[in-house]
């Protein structure tokens, strides 16, 4: 009901303002012609108020329309586009408020152009649509550009998970073990833990946890390590300690219903990671390793084994601390996923920072580049099984950016030969390079790398899977064009004169 009044209340505003634009009065001139003030009218164009009975007749005889037709939810050829984009509800799906855009807002641009902007609409819907994004996909975007708007660093999160280590007697200066945390969950919230609650069903492999909100019983997976365990448990704290009652109960998440799940889900995430790899000892860590003299893939791995974490947890951490404490305000974080035998290697989660830089999905079911250290270490470990491979490079695009990047494979613990591969480049610019001069000297071959195969100028590589059939297209439209205007030139000439 309240969507419906709503949706009456914003039709009613934007009919009156095209009503009133059509007889070319100002909101000053229908407040002098109406007797009504400009600020209420102003409040009704936007949507916000909705007039009563002995109102709405006045505006009807000041605008010379009749009643039936100012209530009316009908309306015209101008304002439909609009009335369509209302009735939708898509704007309710679409996390206005996180950047800072007020619905009225929205709504008076589409007012002001319907047509157009109903258009533009349309076209990303159908986009969308014919990359077949749901929902899911657009909650997790948005999600994705507040991160990156915010550089993903989190003040308020990080110092929650501060007064939560304080008020707990948790020490952060070493690492946390799971006991501390399900001790905690147990005496102050009430849980109950079951160790084996997810087992031995199909259905649920991909499970690592599922809370119960009746019982407050957290049923957890037979297939989870000491670190998955710490870092579930430091999610499920967070839900209660920052009191995110909206949230999905399954880890990993199944469906998302509403954006607020996609957030909280994302903020307990971030608390967690910030308890488990407190900003403090990462920053020291770091301190000392941008400081040495030459870059060593042995320091760096000795970094990441000083917390009891996942190297994606370390590595989603690098992404909070680094942009914020070291200003490296240019970087991507990736997540690959690969089958042994299968040729295909599928990114399922990136993120960059400051801009778009190039490692990043494409829909075109193309073959991303072999050359990419993220690939390398997942055919590394997929031939030489460990249980965790680490390698870097610097790796050099066609548009000249070079970054360095490192990568972490390891086995997927809930799919058997399947692995993923985690990584996080930084982009060596010239202050970086001048700030942090270990950066100058990596040892590392500068490795030259394109997008997808598909896309790639590379005539050389050894490792291409499929010809640059792109890039190809693209050349034989240049060829055709330059044909096309070499033939328009040599036709230029003046028309034979008639006898």
């Amino acid at each position: 009901m309240q969507i419906e009044e709503e949706y009456i209340r914003l039709i009613f505003g934007l009919k009156l303002k095209q009503l009133r634009t059509d007889k070319n009065l100002s909101l000053y001139g229908l407040s002098k012609l109406s007797g009504l003030s400009k600020s209420y009218l102003n409040e009704i164009e936007n949507g916000k108020k909705y007039p009563k009975q002995d109102k709405i007749l006045i505006l009807s005889r000041s605008l010379g329309v009749s009643y039936d037709e100012l209530v009316s939810l009908k309306l015209d050829k101008n304002l439909a586009p609009v009335g369509e984009i209302l009735e939708s509800g898509i704007l309710k799906e679409i996390p206005l408020e996180l950047f800072g855009i007020a619905e009225n807002d929205l709504i008076s641009i589409i007012s002001n152009a319907p047509t157009k902007v109903n258009a533009f609409i349309s076209t990303i819907i159908e986009i969308a649509q014919h990359y077949n994004v749901g929902i899911e996909g657009f909650y997790l975007a948005a999600l994705r550009s507040y991160q990156e708007a915010e550089n993903n660093f989190f003040p308020e999160l990080e110092e929650a998970a501060v007064r939560f280590a304080e008020a707990y007697q948790v020490d952060l200066s070493k690492p946390i073990k799971s006991e501390e945390l399900a001790a905690i969950l147990q005496e102050e919230y009430g849980y109950t833990i079951m160790e084996q609650g997810i087992a031995n069903d199909p259905m649920l492999d991909n499970l690592r946890s599922i809370f119960v909100p009746s019982s407050k019983r957290l049923l957890l997976s037979t297939e989870i390590d000491e670190t998955q365990k710490l870092f579930i448990f430091g999610k499920e704290i967070a839900y209660n300690f920052l009191k995110l009652s909206v949230r999905p109960y399954t880890f990993s998440w199944i469906t998302y219903n509403s954006f607020d799940e996609v957030l909280h889900n994302f903020r307990a995430s971030y608390f967690s990671g910030a308890l488990v790899v407190p900003r403090d000892q990462l920053s020291q860590k770091l301190e000392n390793l941008l400081h040495q003299d030459t870059w060593s893939d042995t320091n760096f791995l000795e970094l990441l084994n000083g917390f009891n974490a996942s190297p994606e947890t370390v590595y989603q951490r690098l992404t909070n601390i680094l942009p914020n404490d070291f200003r490296f305000r240019n970087l991507f974080f990736l997540r690959f996923t690969h089958k042994k035998g299968d040729a295909r290697y599928y990114l399922n989660k990136e993120l960059h920072i400051t801009h778009q830089q190039e490692p990043q999905a494409n829909e075109y079911n193309e073959h991303y580049c072999r050359r990419w250290i993220s690939i390398k270490t997942l055919h590394q470990i997929e031939n030489q099984p460990k249980d965790h491979h680490f390698d870097s490079q610097i790796s050099v695009y066609e548009n000249g950016s070079r970054y360095l990047v490192l990568s972490s494979a390891t086995p997927d613990p809930f799919r058997s030969d399947h692995y993923r591969s985690i990584s996080l480049g930084i982009l060596l610019t010239d202050r970086v390079l001048k700030q942090f001069k270990i950066l100058n000297d990596t040892a590392k071959p500068e490795i030259k790398v394109g997008i997808t195969c598909e896309s790639c100028s590379i005539s050389d590589c050894e490792l291409r899977a499929a010809p640059p059939r792109r890039l190809q297209k693209v050349k034989r439209h240049q060829e055709t064009e330059e044909r096309v205007a070499a033939l328009m030139k040599a036709h230029a000439g003046k028309p034979e004169e008639k006898a």
